[in-house]
């Protein structure tokens, strides 16, 4: 937000606004109220409010027929040019019937990546649901094409009206043991850092090198006045090391007691709900009135067809509510709160100075949203223009069943899923390698292969899935973003490999006679295709994935197998 002198005879009443907003029930993040308000636009900025009880319902102009004058005794264009009682006029009018304004909603933090789209189809998805804004971390491309996959991510995202803030990756590849298809150091991370699309550090993953004092992760913390954290189920004295490098929030959180201790030491805390992060319900006892203001709401890792089916912040919205947090202060978690944290001085409320982003609601007990005002012009879809396209490393090499081979009789270890979480268990139980897959026990094997270079694969044990036949396999795994699968026999898990290996990039699923790919042709981890097709691939693969016996979404619980 800053001064703007074309604004100023707009805010007096001295000249007229583009737009005047009537009869809407407004509410208020500052104060946590509803207000009957009208309010007026200039230049998508918000230059007036004016109390609306003795607003006329008699308007000539309407949110059904925004673009025509009123005429007549009664009409908007009257009142306008009476400018007697609100003391704004407007060149149009358009009458919100009572209906209820909140300011555009803002996701805190978002790997946009994890739609499985682009920056562009993204905006198409989300917008419609109120947002209007999100904090997004492009980890995910950064693993892959490192600078590179950031300025494709900030290239498309200039072409969808959403307004996207990213954080620059500070952990690329996420830890020292891994291998990625870049490294992000110090020198990159300062180059990214003038760019105007970036506005701080993303979750510094490398809590260990935090807390002792690497010199590489020092110097990168030194960069950047905001700082998100990473940091689960990091407490006392170690928390209080990762604190003191000037890191302020987390996201990671998955138990009350957690996110309350880090609460009280000052971290900013967002509440997650993603398609198998779902820890809202668990945090929702920690918010009340006094501490709002540090909290947020956030998806992290959302997919296209949850996000289609049940929402965005919207969605959060409903579950917080449902959780027991009262209307008003999961609105404030997803508008103000955010928008103060990042430092969004023209986002967040509806008052003047700011953007006028906002969406009214359809119906208020439900919370579901009507339409979505974007600098206080109604969003209603945009098409791509061209294709989009890029090129990224994918040289994985040819799997046999022989790679999977694996010999002995012992003591095992086993990654536990847990379904709905993206923490994962060890468990060690005695195994022989012979009777594996055992599917009594649901113990089957689980595959890594590096996509970066034809060096060969891990082979390992997963519990959870429930696969009693068939295979699944992606390029999506954090952080790395290799070949991942999981399957009932190593004759299916080579299926599934080589179908996602011969496509460069996609999610695969394959039971019987049947098989299915979702390509995923931009970097191997998204699709240069519209939302509708990419949910289309998705039920596909998941009418396949239901026939191998498997719990709900198993391809999104092998994107965690390392």
């Amino acid at each position: 937000m800053s001064p703007d002198v074309n604004l100023l005879k707009s805010a007096l009443g001295e000249e007229k606004a583009d737009i005047g907003f009537l009869n809407g029930i407004l509410f208020n993040p500052f104060t946590c109220e509803w207000l009957k308000l009208d309010f007026y636009v200039k230049d998508g900025i918000i230059v007036g409010l004016a109390d609306n009880e003795e607003s006329g319902s008699g308007l000539g102009n309407t949110g059904e027929d925004e673009n025509k004058s009123g005429a007549g005794s009664g009409s908007a264009e009257d009142k306008g040019a009476d400018n007697s009682e609100s003391g704004y006029s407007a060149e149009k009018y358009i009458d919100l019937k009572g209906m209820r304004v909140i300011p555009g909603l803002i996701d805190s933090h978002v790997h946009i990546e994890s739609s499985l789209l682009t920056p562009f189809e993204y905006g198409r998805l989300v917008i419609p649901h109120g947002t209007t804004a999100v904090i997004a971390d492009p980890h995910e491309i950064a693993n892959v094409a490192g600078i590179e996959g950031i300025n494709f991510m900030i290239h498309d995202s200039e072409k969808t009206p959403l307004a996207l803030y990213y954080m620059a990756p500070g952990c690329v590849p996420a830890t020292p043991m891994d291998k990625a298809g870049a490294e992000l150091d110090y020198e990159a991370l300062k180059e990214l850092s003038a760019s105007k699309s970036i506005i701080g550090l993303g979750e510094m993953m490398n809590f260990p090198g935090v807390i002792f004092g690497d010199a590489e992760v020092q110097k990168k913390l030194g960069i950047f006045d905001i700082i998100d954290g990473h940091s689960p189920q990091l407490s006392g004295k170690e928390l209080n090391a990762y604190i003191s490098q000037g890191i302020e929030s987390d996201h990671e959180c998955t138990r009350k007691e957690e996110a309350l201790e880090k609460l009280r030491k000052g971290m900013y805390i967002y509440l997650r709900e993603g398609s198998t992060e779902k820890n809202l319900a668990e945090l929702a006892g920690i918010v009340n009135c006094h501490n709002s203001h540090r909290c947020s709401l956030c998806t992290d890792d959302r997919h296209a067809d949850m996000l289609y089916n049940d929402g965005h912040i919207d969605d959060c919205i409903r579950k917080a509510i449902s959780a027991g947090i009262l209307p008003e202060t999961a609105i404030k978690m997803a508008t103000l709160s955010p928008a103060e944290r990042f430092g969004l001085k023209d986002r967040g409320a509806l008052s003047p100075g700011r953007r006028a982003d906002f969406c009214t609601l359809a119906d208020s007990e439900e919370f579901r949203v009507q339409d979505t005002y974007i600098a206080g012009v109604k969003f209603s879809g945009s098409q791509r223009e061209e294709k989009v396209s890029f090129n990224s490393v994918f040289n994985a090499g040819i799997l046999t069943e022989d790679d999977l081979n694996i010999s002995g009789r012992g003591n095992a270890r086993i990654i536990g899923i847990n379904s709905g979480q993206i923490i994962t268990d060890l468990i060690v139980e005695e195994i022989d390698s012979s009777t594996i897959p055992d599917i009594d026990r649901d113990i089957i094997k689980a595959v890594v292969c590096n996509r970066y270079r034809a060096a060969g694969c891990g082979v390992g044990l997963i519990n959870g899935l429930r696969i009693r036949e068939g295979a699944v396999c992606a390029s999506i795994s954090h952080d790395s973003h290799n070949i991942v699968a999981a399957g009932a026999s190593d004759a299916d898990i080579v299926r599934a490999v080589n179908l996602v290996r011969d496509s460069s990039g996609g999610m695969a699923a394959v039971c019987g006679d049947e098989s299915f790919i979702l390509p995923l042709d931009i970097g191997g981890i998204m699709s240069s295709g519209s939302y509708t097709e990419v949910i289309e691939g998705l039920k596909k693969l998941e009418e396949i994935t239901e026939k191998t016996g498997s719990v709900k979404d198993p391809l999104y619980h092998i994107h965690n197998v390392r």
